[in-house]
């Protein structure tokens, strides 16, 4: 009965040390994930002066930038004729202030919403930066109709039918939506979505927008 009592006892304890060690290992996998896909990628985009963008940027523009975590290299890749970026936004300017609102998801919970943000922490993790002009809207219109989307939760379906919810090219879409409905920015469809959405594309590759800069860090 010892002998017996003993044995019984050392399964279950082996039984605990796999356990353990089986937690142990999960742990291990999901912070090498998490730490795959939050570590920065590449090289910032540096301006030979802190000004150099707010010489030429215009109230109204739309920025667009290659951001430097995993899902960046995501989003660019949904485009299909140029994936120089994964986000955008509008740029704002008021009594000499630049801002950019844009609609952002970042995982990060309580932060995925329309926001308006400085120009400087905007444009802090690009690796690639365009600075692109609307040639048929006065871009003050544009800029005034963006702030009316602000807190607007990010849209993680990525359904432009549902207009309470908001990813990045959707907020341009429906400034845009209320401004000249008649400009169609381009669409393609996701097949992992099962939906058709708004690549970055539809703006650095359209007769309705003018590239007024470009940099990158290469």
């Amino acid at each position: 009965m010892g002998n017996g009592k003993f044995q019984w006892i050392n399964k279950v304890h082996n039984r605990k040390t796999y356990v353990l060690s089986g937690i142990v290992i999960i742990i291990i996998l999901i912070a090498s994930v998490l730490i795959y896909v939050l570590m920065p990628r590449g090289r910032p985009v540096i301006l030979q002066k802190s000004d150099e963008l707010f010489e030429i940027v215009n109230d109204g523009d739309i920025i667009c930038r290659l951001g430097d975590r995993f899902w960046s290299q995501v989003f660019k890749d949904t485009s299909v004729t140029d994936k120089r970026y994964s986000h955008m936004g509008i740029i704002r300017i008021v009594d000499g202030t630049v801002t950019v609102v844009h609609a952002e998801g970042t995982l990060d919970s309580g932060k995925d919403f329309v926001k308006e943000q400085s120009f400087n922490d905007f444009i802090k993790i690009a690796r690639a930066i365009g600075i692109y002009r609307t040639k048929n809207i006065d871009g003050i219109q544009i800029s005034n109709t963006s702030v009316e989307y602000l807190g607007a939760p990010f849209d993680w379906k990525f359904d432009m039918d549902n207009e309470s919810e908001i990813y990045c090219t959707e907020l341009l879409y429906l400034v845009f939506k209320q401004l000249m409905p008649e400009i169609e920015l381009k669409t393609i469809y996701i097949k992992e979505l099962g939906k058709e959405i708004i690549p970055l594309e539809a703006i650095s590759n359209s007769e309705y927008f003018s590239e007024i800069y470009y940099k990158d860090n290469w």
